[in-house]
């Protein structure tokens, strides 16, 4: 049966609001210069008044992967949470403008819509203020199994763990696309998070999961090893297919049928911003297995998506990963 979706993503739904700034911004703004902080409500609204020509986009990490589907051709479908309020507007519209699916409700209390802005210097730094806001408010009554059902692969954020309704919200997920033989991928995330949830993410493994996500950093954690090929190993013994990125070096893509592929990284020019590297590189993996790809080709097209979006700012791809792909010499 021809199922309507390609993937079906749910994650963290949260406004992108990216903006060039200098040091002095950084300093006026009291923003830490090159990593990520949790903000409140009230501070967060402050820094969206302060960037009122910023970039606005659907963002979050499973978003992002969406978009980067949608520029491959594939047929998407999103699942998240947003409040009915302005930015939850642009979310939604946005999903939209780039041609995935959202239907989820939007809440008509309690908190805002999550948001990052991400200031980004002329160093390539980012400085990123998040407020998660609504997004965290994912629940059971949220996920629709028809869109799950009716897709090829299921594609699951690990920062959504963090909380216990979204876990019950993925639980429900997950039973839905074992019953419908949907696929289910699942990216780690962070490593934070994977130190948070070591023993849970194991589990979802065993049980669950058949395409796992993770830097290099990330499955170093889950195996609690210092050396990388120690991790591999780890993949290899492990059922499923693990598609590994390691930036410069490109990536590692393993299964339990003991293949296993080596793949450079895509050559660029010149590195602008990482954000969303790895977001795009699962959107291509995942294009490449929906369409029944091999795992070099679906490496590959990871690749090549990754390398696109760190030739520009912002981590939605500026330029047709179709066409891109187009030009790529595949099997």
């Amino acid at each position: 049966m021809v199922k309507r979706y390609d993937v079906t993503g749910i994650g963290n739904a949260i406004v992108d609001v990216i903006h060039p700034a200098n040091d002095e911004f950084l300093l006026e703004h009291k923003i830490a210069k090159g990593v990520m902080s949790l903000i409140d409500e009230h501070r967060a609204a402050q820094l969206i008044a302060g960037v009122a020509n910023g970039k606005e986009s659907s963002g979050g990490s499973a978003a992002n992967t969406m978009a980067g589907l949608a520029s491959f051709g594939a047929k998407g479908h999103f699942i998240g949470k947003v409040k009915d309020d302005r930015l939850g507007q642009s979310f939604a519209e946005d999903l939209k403008t780039n041609g995935i699916d959202f239907e989820t409700a939007m809440a008509k209390g309690g908190p805002a819509t999550a948001c990052c802005v991400i200031a980004v210097t002329p160093d390539g730094q980012r400085s990123m203020s998040t407020y998660l806001g609504a997004c965290r408010e994912l629940s059971p009554g949220d996920i629709g199994s028809e869109a799950i059902a009716d897709a090829e692969i299921l594609y699951i954020e690990g920062y959504l763990w963090d909380a216990e309704a979204s876990k019950d919200a993925l639980r429900m997920a997950m039973a839905n696309a074992k019953q419908a033989g949907t696929k289910i991928a699942f990216t780690l995330s962070d490593p934070f998070c994977v130190g948070r949830f070591r023993e849970e993410f194991l589990h979802l493994m065993k049980e669950d999961v058949g395409i796992l996500f993770a830097n290099e950093e990330e499955i170093k954690a889950l195996y609690e090893v210092d050396d990388f090929d120690d991790a591999l190993q780890a993949a290899r013994a492990w059922h499923g297919i693990a598609a590994i990125t390691r930036s410069e070096k490109g990536c590692v893509i393993a299964a339990d049928n003991g293949e296993v592929h080596v793949l450079d990284a895509e050559k660029v020019d010149k590195v602008i911003d990482t954000t969303g590297a790895g977001d795009q590189f699962a959107a291509g993996f995942l294009f490449g297995h929906a369409q029944k790809k091999n795992l070099r080709d679906c490496g590959r097209l990871g690749a090549i998506a990754a390398a696109e979006i760190i030739s520009h700012y912002g981590a939605r791809p500026e330029n047709s990963l179709r066409a891109l792909a187009a030009g790529a010499e595949l099997d």
